[in-house]
């Protein structure tokens, strides 16, 4: 069965970091492309970083110089760095698994996702 798990979030004052993180079950991260996506209250899910199997990053233009998305194949893990948080970084943070090169940046490649982690940043 296929898990990802997501740790890391929680409650920041703007300026602050926190570093997310993502752990897969039942599923070998080095053959998928790998992706963070985040939904606030009354919003669509959008995306927020992306990273291919070799390494190649996307990111979206809000998070650009703040985020940085990387990967440990051999711990079968993902994590999102997130510095300089804002108030409209406030969100549930989900991770996502796309069984392909990447990396992508719409939701629809990606065929795993997990429940999410909630980042609450206060001004």
């Amino acid at each position: 069965q296929v898990q990802l798990v997501e740790s890391g979030g929680g409650l920041v004052q703007a300026g602050g970091s926190l570093r997310l993180s993502c752990a897969a079950f039942g599923l070998p991260i080095s053959g998928y492309a790998m992706g963070w996506f985040r939904q606030a209250p009354g919003k669509e899910r959008e995306f927020v970083a992306a990273i291919s199997g070799s390494g190649a990053t996307s990111y979206a233009e809000s998070v650009k110089g703040r985020f940085t998305i990387s990967r440990d194949n051999a711990k079968n893990t993902m994590s999102l760095q997130a510095n300089n948080l804002k108030p409209e970084d406030t969100a549930v943070y989900y991770c996502a698994a796309a069984p392909a090169r990447g990396p992508f940046t719409t939701a629809r490649p990606y065929d795993y996702w997990g429940q999410g982690t909630q980042v609450t940043v206060s001004s």
